[in-house]
C-alpha cells in the first residue's frame, strides 16, 4: 500500500476511535433507568414497616416517571439536603424500618425522604425504596424515577446522582404499582437526557 493510502487508513482509524470516545463520554453523561429482572425478596423488616406505614410502603399510581422541570430538581435537592442535615446517622440495634425523628440509619433516611416528597405532591409510583451493597454492607436509598433517569437520594451524600453513577451494587427495589413486591435490578438502560449534580 502507498504511503498516502496508509495515512488515509490511519486517519480513518483515528476518526473512528475519536467517535467512539465521544460516544462513550455522551453515554456516561446521559441518564439511565434501572432494568428490572423479576421478583426479589423484600428486606426482612419491610413487612412490619408496611403494616405500620402502608402509605409510605405504597407505590400505587399511574405516573411512573416524573417530568423533571427546574423547580422539581430544586425540590429534590432541598429535600435530600434537609433530611441529611436534620437526621443524625445511627445504626439500629436490630433491623427496624421507621420514620426517623432525630436519629436513623440508611433506610430511615430513605423513608423520611419519600414521606417529604409525598407531602409535596410527588407520586408514590415514582418513589421506590431500593437496596444495594456498599463496601460489603447492605445499604438502602430512595430511587426517584424521572425523565432524566433513575436518580438516587442517599444519606451518604447531598449530591443527587443517576443510579449508574453511584458506587453501589444494586440488588432490588420496590415494584411500581405494588409496593409490597420487590424486583431484582439488572443493567442500566440509557436515556437521552442528562441527570444533575448536587
Amino acid at each position: 500500500m502507498h504511503t498516502s493510502g496508509i495515512s488515509a487508513v490511519k486517519r480513518f482509524i483515528a476518526l473512528i476511535a475519536f467517535s467512539s470516545l465521544l460516544a462513550g463520554i455522551q453515554a456516561a453523561q446521559a441518564g439511565t433507568t434501572m432494568e428490572t429482572k423479576g421478583k426479589a425478596f423484600a428486606p426482612p423488616a419491610f413487612a412490619s414497616f408496611c403494616g405500620r406505614e402502608p402509605g409510605l410502603c405504597s407505590t400505587s399510581g399511574d405516573k411512573k416517571v416524573v417530568a423533571l422541570q427546574a423547580d422539581l430538581k430544586s425540590e429534590l435537592k432541598q429535600v435530600n439536603r434537609a433530611v441529611n442535615s436534620r437526621i443524625k446517622e445511627r445504626n439500629d440495634s436490630g433491623d427496624d424500618w421507621r420514620v426517623p425523628v432525630a436519629y436513623g440509619d440508611c433506610e430511615d433516611f430513605a423513608i423520611l425522604k419519600k414521606r417529604e416528597l409525598l407531602k409535596r405532591g410527588w407520586p408514590a409510583s415514582a418513589l421506590l425504596l431500593t437496596v444495594a451493597r456498599y463496601r460489603g454492607e447492605g445499604h438502602t436509598v430512595l430511587t426517584v424515577r424521572t425523565s432524566e433517569g433513575d436518580l438516587i437520594l442517599d444519606n451518604l451524600t447531598s449530591s443527587i446522582r443517576d443510579w449508574s453513577s453511584t458506587p453501589y451494587s444494586y440488588f432490588a427495589r420496590q415494584a411500581q404499582g405494588n409496593g409490597s413486591r420487590w424486583e431484582r435490578i439488572g443493567t442500566a438502560k440509557p436515556i437521552l437526557s442528562t441527570a444533575f449534580g448536587g
